[in-house]
């Protein structure tokens, strides 16, 4: 057995249930070296770390990860409780949902496709990338020796391309599909706690807001200029004839509420603005019901902020899912901003 350091032996052996004895001794020692070795986290890295570069059975520790039988997904759910006890004990779990891609090229790597680079692309330039995606869920901590919050991945799927789908016979699942059963799964295993799942644009669909709502998770993502945006339906009186009214008058798009001189702006100061200590910003903020044909109806509460030193491009603009079973007058018109 590997010599465990009495601070994170309860941590490390959490893990254990997992795995039979014999695939638990080489478990250990990826867990151990993946927390030790800098840069790339090989399994050839992690037995150089550990003092084991000259192993002659050290096949037995890449099987751990392509042929031994344990369970990844409780493994997830091991660590966020980990997450949890140490970074949220109170108050709503924070999670941070977004899709990385590994550059990674060759015949044998099925499941890869073409995807936009995020990193070196821009508004005016494409940039494709060969390689795996990734969907990730993480919780967002604040790090007291940081300074600042850390995204922490708890649990992480592999996404395969339409392509590689097709292939093998299989139906693909969009990112959206992905992240919804990511989210939902999270909140089987966190039932008594608040959640609130931050994403970014791609994330701003009224199918997956419609199951996080159903769900009582909070979503916070960036929302379109130009939504289609109405007051909550009026209560519907005793003997109405037809289908109940999903959606009441028609609002001013956000673009519009920008641009009005008679819109109320409130300022609030942001600690930890991107690393750069404190920030003022000013904010715009209501409730409102958005609403496509053929798509469910999501209640919503959204954002607009803006620079008063004009140090970036307005808008940014998010909107937050309200966690309310159903909507009153009073709700809607409730203060601008919690």
């Amino acid at each position: 057995m590997l010599p465990l350091p009495a601070r994170f032996a309860g941590l490390i052996l959490a893990f254990a249930p997992l795995f039979v004895h014999r695939s638990w001794r080489h478990a250990q020692i990826l867990l151990v070296g993946a927390i030790l070795t800098p840069g790339r986290r090989t399994v050839t890295s992690v037995l150089r770390i550990i003092g084991r570069a000259q192993e002659r059975r050290f096949v037995n520790v890449h099987r751990i990860l392509n042929r031994a039988a344990w369970c990844p997904r409780n493994g997830s759910r091991i660590l966020l409780c980990l997450l949890v006890d140490a970074f949220a004990q109170r108050g709503p779990v924070v999670l941070g949902l977004d899709d990385t891609i590994e550059r990674r090229r060759g015949k044998r790597i099925a499941a890869k496709g073409i995807y936009r680079d995020p990193v070196r692309s821009s508004d005016s330039h494409f940039v494709k990338a060969s390689g795996l995606r990734w969907m990730s869920l993480m919780v967002l901590a604040p790090i007291p020796w940081a300074g600042r919050v850390w995204a922490l991945p708890f649990l992480t799927p592999l996404v395969p391309s339409e392509r590689a789908c097709r292939e093998r016979g299989r139906r693909h699942k969009p990112l959206l599909d992905v992240g919804r059963q990511l989210a939902l799964q999270t909140r089987r295993w966190l039932r008594t706690r608040d959640l609130v799942v931050v994403g970014d644009a791609g994330f701003s669909a009224l199918l997956f807001l419609d199951a996080m709502r159903r769900a009582r998770i909070t979503a916070i993502t960036r929302l379109r200029l130009d939504a289609a945006l109405y007051d909550p339906a009026p209560p519907r009186l005793p003997g109405t004839i037809g289908r109940p009214r999903t959606k009441g008058a028609r609002l001013p798009t956000l673009a519009a509420t920008l641009a009005a001189k008679d819109t109320r702006w409130h300022a609030v100061v942001v600690p930890g603005w991107y690393g750069a200590g404190e920030r003022t910003i000013e904010i715009a903020s209501d409730t409102a019901v958005w609403r496509h044909g053929g798509l469910p109806v999501v209640p919503i509460r959204w954002v607009l902020i803006r620079d008063p030193e004009a140090r970036f491009e307005p808008p940014r603009v998010s909107r937050r899912l309200q966690l309310l079973r159903g909507w009153s007058h009073d709700e809607a018109n409730s203060p601008v901003f919690p």
